[in-house]
């Protein structure tokens, strides 16, 4: 079973455009909206083949998901499965200390309690390409040419990770996927872009989605 929970990133809902676009190649999926509940509901450890969030956590008027949502989700990574981050979802749970580290790139709050700056998103046009690397998904993800749209930047790196993507911009350049390793073994595959419709629903956005999906599970 393939879990995606997402929240509705205000009313622009990305999590739900991108699972109505992929939903009928993957009928084991189930999807989740502004709902904590799933977290405990279900065996995420033995019953989940991979988790999928596209949250984040005290945004959209929607309460933190509670300890016991959380100790599910570490529970989940402490039996070294995987996580496909989409767009916020590395900030998910980052209320919790062990998330904060456990996600290679974290998109950072303003009230941050480890002090960062917080990150921030311009909005332009932008093309996502493949980065100079040698890591065996980089060939195979699409390049995308996305029309203006928030792109993710100011991220702070809290394990080591392969960047698969970039994007340059008017401000510099920056990672648009990379992949991480978690304590467990397990892997944790970002890919940030996609907040507005004409992005979440876009063909090259859509294929790279389900193969990242297709190689995490």
């Amino acid at each position: 079973m393939i879990i995606f929970v997402a929240d509705d990133h205000y009313e622009s809902f990305p999590g739900r455009n991108t699972y109505e676009e992929i939903a009928a190649d993957y009928p084991d999926m189930k999807f989740i909206e502004n709902d904590w509940s799933i977290f405990t509901s279900v065996d995420l450890a033995g019953d989940c083949d991979l988790l999928i969030l596209n949250m984040i956590a005290d945004t959209c008027n929607l309460p933190v998901p509670d300890e016991a949502a959380a100790e599910a989700v570490k529970k989940y990574c402490e039996a070294g499965k995987n996580l496909l981050l989409l767009h916020g979802g590395s900030s998910a749970f980052w209320p919790y200390a062990w998330f904060r580290e456990l996600v290679g790139i974290r998109w950072v709050r303003g009230n941050d309690p480890d002090g960062f700056v917080a990150s921030f998103h311009p909005h332009e046009p932008y093309k996502v390409v493949r980065a100079k690397c040698r890591h065996r998904l980089v060939n195979k993800l699409v390049e995308m040419d996305l029309p203006k749209d928030e792109i993710y930047t100011g991220l702070e790196q809290t394990r080591p990770v392969w960047t698969l993507m970039n994007t340059t911009i008017s401000t510099g350049t920056f990672p648009q996927c990379t992949e991480s390793a978690t304590p467990w073994g397990g892997r944790v595959i970002n890919f940030l872009p996609g907040h507005d419709k004409s992005v979440t629903r876009h063909p090259d956005f859509i294929a790279n989605v389900k193969l990242l999906i297709d190689d995490l599970r």
